[in-house]
């Protein structure tokens, strides 16, 4: 029955941009709205169905079994189909052409199809097909690969636990070189990936992959690369001086010499883009306390806190479907480890995909996650219809669940939950400096190399062949990280990365996020709670719910520009950010007195 009614409005949208007699504005908006709710009705059940595939890709993965693979191939290409379809794109471009005739709300939509369209226009249907297909490969060989240690299977979490604790550098660097073996795998496939992306927009008039992805900002491209390169300038300073710190802390506790780069394998994360593991707050311990409550408490304290800011429970089925804890030692599958919240069907199946541990970092990941579910579930709403069910932009999700992670990690939030004694003397630098190697240290991560090498890729076409020296060299001049050996073009370690494989071209949404999470954590603590930023306890304070609230349930009906101003009074600066981590400038000066910096004054 949707397809009938479907071609009758495609009649009207091609009759109307075909300069045939023009109707009423009433009619006009009447048609609009009859062609977004029949879309909006064959668009979600294609759409659960996508999700659900992807949900048995991500937490089923069985070496050898390819059905998996094969339904979620099936399905996405449905969604393409349905999304891409010259109809959709006619009608919609002719109804977008009156745009004068239809309310902000309907033309926001008709903007939503359009751009869900250029992902899988049906004018390159086998590119497409193409597209979806080895995205599904590689996603499964990316999160189903056996890393091994001396010929030893081991976990990611193992990796990330030696890498955290071990101080012996030759299994560091043996942990870390096996985390990087992936990379041999997926090199031939991002290439493929990086063709099909491009030819697969270009089809519909975008520049390339990259290019479509930042408009999606309002931006264009050049505007996207500069504001990045204008977080890392910011940031600069204080990060060569961490960066210096770090390089001489290491140094003297691995008994090395001092390198002028920091070698990626002393570093407690895989990738370098957070550094808090060199730092331990005295006084607080929450990795043993954690481990006293386990895994399920962090999730259900995630979801008390959220309660207490005045959101409902979540409901019982978001415990039923989720897969929030590592798969069973000796389990016959595998499946991603990489902490996600899913909206299955933009409605109200919401799901949470981790590998819960009780420590420290997924009790954080944990507030993370949900941060992202409550902005489903606020933004689902009638006021808000299924295709402007996202956030004001895709930086203000991660910057949402970003600062309520903060958030729950500040002294008083931890005093609350009785998680640290009360008044506990702790080093107050200490704990800056520990934040500071987490959220400062990932701008030039993410606004540096990532974002840059991605725009290498699918701007520049950047050849397989070089992979590896342009990852290594950009990691170089934005990081001051370097390999722990020599690392030729047989490997390709920025696949190691799950957002270059199968969520690309859109890193910087972290870094704006970080900016964001500031921004809005500083209005929340100077103008609702009277607390100094760096010192916050949400909890239990309904005024933080109800502003949290009005900004979320609003999801993508609004600019997010204009939300940001309107909620917080400011346009997007990382004023809030530099000003927050002020304090620690001074003491990094002085503990630096002496050594040499290696890093330029100012980025390249």
């Amino acid at each position: 029955m949707f397809k009938l009614q479907l071609l009758a409005i495609i009649s009207i949208g091609f009759i109307i941009g075909c300069g045939q007699p023009e109707k009423k504005e009433s009619t006009i908006k009447a048609d609009a709205q009859e062609f977004i709710d029949n879309y909006t009705q064959e668009f979600l059940k294609l759409y659960y169905n996508s999700a659900k595939a992807e949900w048995g890709s991500n937490t089923h993965i069985v070496e050898g079994d390819t059905l998996n693979a094969y339904n979620t191939q099936l399905a996405n290409e449905a969604l393409a189909e349905f999304t891409g379809s010259e109809s959709i794109i006619t009608s919609t471009r002719a109804f977008l052409d009156k745009s004068e005739e239809l309310d902000a709300l309907q033309i926001k939509q008709l903007e939503a199809i359009l751009y869900a369209a250029a992902n899988n226009p049906s004018t390159a249907k086998e590119i497409v097909n193409k597209r979806i297909k080895a995205e599904t490969v590689q996603n499964e060989k990316l999160f189903g690969f056996d890393f091994k240690i001396d010929g030893k299977s081991v976990s990611p979490n193992e990796i990330d636990r030696i890498l955290g604790e071990e101080t012996d550098i030759k299994k560091r660097q043996a942990a870390w070189e096996a985390s990087k073996e992936v990379g041999k795998t997926l090199k031939d496939g991002l290439a493929e990936l990086k063709e099909l992306r491009n030819q697969t927009v270009q089809a519909l008039g975008y520049q390339d992959y990259f290019n479509y992805q930042v408009s999606d900002y309002g931006m264009t491209t050049e505007e996207m690369v500069q504001l990045n390169k204008k977080l890392i300038s910011d940031v600069w300073p204080l990060y060569r001086e961490l960066h210096t710190w770090a390089r001489y802390e290491l140094a003297e506790k691995y008994g090395q010499v001092v390198p002028d780069m920091l070698p990626a394998h002393w570093l407690p994360n895989r990738w370098g883009q957070d550094w808090s593991g060199l730092v331990d707050v005295e006084g607080i311990d929450l990795d043993s306390k954690l481990e006293e409550k386990g895994s399920e408490w962090l999730v259900k304290q995630a979801e008390r806190f959220y309660v207490s800011l005045g959101f409902e429970p979540l409901p019982q089925s978001f415990y039923d479907s989720s897969s929030m804890y590592p798969a069973p030692e000796g389990a016959d599958y595998k499946k991603n480890n990489h902490a996600s919240a899913w909206h299955m069907d933009l409605q109200k199946d919401i799901r949470c995909l981790m590998s819960v541990v009780p420590t420290a970092e997924w009790y954080e990941t944990t507030h993370h996650e949900l941060g992202h579910i409550y902005y489903y579930v606020s933004y689902t709403n009638p006021d808000v219809p299924p295709l402007l069910r996202g956030g004001a932009n895709r930086g203000f999700h991660e910057a949402i669940g970003s600062m309520l992670g903060l958030a729950a990690m500040q002294k008083p939030f931890l005093e609350n939950l009785e998680l640290i004694p009360a008044d506990v003397e702790t080093d107050e630098t200490q704990a800056l400096l520990k934040e500071a190697l987490n959220y400062v240290v990932f701008i030039p991560f993410s606004a540096g190399v990532m974002t840059h090498f991605e725009q290498e890729l699918y701007v520049n076409n950047l050849s397989n062949d070089s992979y590896n020296k342009t990852w290594w060299d950009m990691k170089k001049s934005f990081q001051g990280i370097v390999p722990p050996s020599e690392r030729g073009e047989e490997y390709a370690d920025a696949t190691s990365k799950t957002h270059i494989n199968n969520d690309a071209a859109q890193y910087y949404d972290y870094a704006l996020s970080y900016v964001l999470l500031f921004q809005v954590h500083n209005h929340i603590a100077k103008n609702i709670l009277n607390q100094d930023p760096r010192a916050t306890n949400y909890y239990g304070n309904k005024e933080v719910g109800a502003f949290l609230n009005d900004m979320l349930k609003v999801g993508a009906t609004k600019d997010w520009r204009a939300l940001l101003k309107e909620t917080t009074g400011e346009e997007l600066n990382a004023k809030a950010m530099l000003d927050y981590f002020s304090p620690l400038t001074e003491y990094l000066k002085e503990a630096n007195t002496g050594r040499k910096h290696t890093l330029p004054e100012k980025p390249l």
